[in-house]
């Protein structure tokens, strides 16, 4: 564990699962990225602790998230995106404690990591909010009774591809990944599955 109390290893993991918890935000349901954003921090948080931390940069981390939710909440607000992104970068290079203004963080791990999560991010989540927020290509009401697949486990939350199209979709009962389900309604644009019955037979 001594590994972790080196401020460039810590740097990385909180970067690495801030990245992951952005994305878990704009993607829910995988549980992958939640999971491994879990982690990521958990492994971050025991470093800081033992290192220290400042707590201005800690608190501008933390106040990052503001902007990005409302940046996914409608289209077109990159300029909440880029200030989120901004101060996760600053928070985290400035987290650990260093003499001087210079941060404790090795500048070329600074540099390429934060340039790297930042061109990632700016990517991945302007795509996510796009498709989040576009219309349907399709009369959600032809889907009912169709066929299609289970993309991750779906219960309470989940996603299928039905008709050619990934949708968000629940059930009544928990239904593994991968298995094939059928469209029994909808609420919204959230498509109500069931396992498919006719594989039973």
């Amino acid at each position: 564990m001594e590994i972790l109390f080196n401020p460039n290893i810590a740097y990385i993991l909180l970067v690495l699962g801030s990245v992951l918890l952005l994305m878990a935000i704009v993607t829910p349901g995988t549980h992958l990225l939640e999971g491994g954003a879990l982690f990521m921090l958990a492994l971050a948080a025991y470093a800081i602790y033992n290192l220290g931390f400042n707590a201005w940069a800690l608190i501008l981390l933390a106040l990052s998230l503001v902007p990005f939710v409302y940046a996914i909440q409608k289209p077109k607000r990159e300029l909440f995106l880029a200030l989120s992104l901004l101060g996760v970068i600053i928070g985290s290079v400035y987290l650990f404690p260093s003499n001087g203004w210079l941060p404790a963080i090795n500048p070329l791990v600074a540099i390429i990591v934060s340039a790297l999560s930042a061109g990632f991010l700016w990517l991945v989540v302007r795509k996510g909010i796009q498709a989040h927020h576009a219309h349907p290509l399709q009369d959600m009401s032809t889907l009912i009774s169709k066929t299609g697949q289970a993309k991750t486990e779906i219960y309470e939350s989940g996603s299928a591809q039905v008709a050619g199209e990934l949708w968000s979709a629940r059930s009544e009962k928990s239904i593994p990944a991968g298995s094939r389900v059928r469209v029994v309604s909808r609420e919204g644009f959230v498509l109500v599955v069931t396992l498919d019955e006719q594989l039973k037979k």
